[in-house]
């Protein structure tokens, strides 16, 4: 049985992992170090980025339903964030309540732009706050693993991550360009998923446990892990190889190349 986050809990979670993000910015040493996630950042570019992201959730959560984004003018401010740490935390607070509050008044069923209109997922002010929970729990991992204490992404939130990368960032009517493949994954907090990838497109489908009977005689490849560790896999935060992983291993490179979007 799948169950997964309800609107009010993916807000408390926001909360929750927004609080952890602002914990390690203030802990780390210096906000000119460089990201390990992404050296050509330092921490304080990440977070005017991660910042300015939730700035523009904001915005087209306000916005209802539309054909685009807002302009930047409605969520940039045109002079970035400020460089001083104490600073720099409060507006960070400051952008989280702006998407906070905005969330708040529409509710999990505004209609909404967003860019996954080819998947299962609804363009609503629901799924934007599931986006942004994900987002930011991702995000706060890569603040902690700077300043050399990364924590696994909580069960709760990582299940419903993983759950989002699949159905959300993954599932498309976009064709595979290669050899058509099915690939499983497998929480060990028993929770299972397949990927089937065709000339229709990445369809997405929950797999009910069964012990013993993971790997199937359909399956080209699968990994197993904790959810946190296929969430952080799945965002190119850790290699393959912190999983367990059998088949056809090409697969898995050949998914974190494709940009269905091109």
């Amino acid at each position: 049985m799948h169950e997964f986050l309800a609107f009010p809990d993916r807000l408390r979670l926001i909360d929750e992992r927004s609080a952890a993000f602002q914990a390690a910015v203030a802990a780390a040493p210096s906000l000119d170090m460089q990201m390990p996630t992404n050296p050509e950042r330092t921490l304080f570019d990440h977070v005017q980025h991660v910042g300015m992201g939730r700035r523009k959730a904001a915005a087209i959560v306000a916005a209802g339903p539309a054909d685009a984004p807002p302009e930047e003018s409605a969520w940039g401010g045109g002079t970035g964030a400020p460089r001083e740490r104490e600073a720099l935390l409060a507006w960070w607070v400051e952008s989280v309540e702006q998407l906070m509050s905005v969330l708040r008044e529409a509710g999990p069923d505004r209609g909404c732009w967003t860019w996954w209109d080819d998947s299962p997922s609804p363009q609503t002010s629901g799924a934007w706050a599931r986006r942004q929970l994900h987002e930011i729990a991702v995000h706060t991992y890569d603040v902690q693993l700077a300043g050399g204490a990364p924590q696994p992404i909580p069960e709760q939130i990582a299940l419903d991550g993983f759950d989002d990368c699949q159905f959300t960032l993954c599932a498309t009517t976009v064709a595979w360009p290669h050899e058509p493949a099915t690939v499983e994954y497998h929480a060990t907090e028993s929770r299972s998923w397949r990927l089937r990838l065709s000339p229709d497109g990445a369809q997405v489908a929950h797999l009910a446990p069964v012990a013993g009977e993971e790997d199937s005689d359909m399956t080209d490849a699968s990994a197993r892990g904790t959810a946190s560790d296929l969430v952080l896999f799945f965002y190119g935060r850790i290699p393959l190889e912190s999983l367990e992983f059998q088949g056809d291993r090409r697969i898995f490179d050949q998914l974190a190349a494709w940009d269905p979007s091109v």
